[in-house]
């Protein structure tokens, strides 16, 4: 995934654990994560502060079955369609700030 530039989404414990295995012998890695959710697992804020990452949610999560990707998906997903289709001030034909 990392050398397809595809963004590689992290869920829970298990899936971070590989992550930190993997930025050990490839670093470059983590450039393409971005990390769910910070689960309830024990140990999971270790692993995640060791690879300096900030999941985008922090619900406690012990589920399983990627349910911290799914919750954090639609966010992923509202976060790319507001950079490639939010209209700028002069596409939307509105002035800017005045002085």
């Amino acid at each position: 995934a990392s050398h397809q530039r595809r963004v590689i989404v992290v869920d829970g414990f298990i899936t971070s654990a590989a992550v930190l295995v993997a930025s050990r012998l490839q670093p470059a890695v983590l450039e393409r994560c971005v990390f769910a959710h910070r689960s309830g697992e024990r140990g999971h804020a270790l692993m995640l502060a060791q690879m300096q990452a900030e999941p985008l949610l922090d619900l406690g999560l012990r589920l399983g079955e990627g349910s911290g990707a799914a919750l954090a998906w639609p966010l992923l997903q509202s976060a790319c369609l507001v950079l490639a289709e939010m209209a700028s001030f002069e596409s939307a034909g509105v002035d800017g700030p005045t002085a």
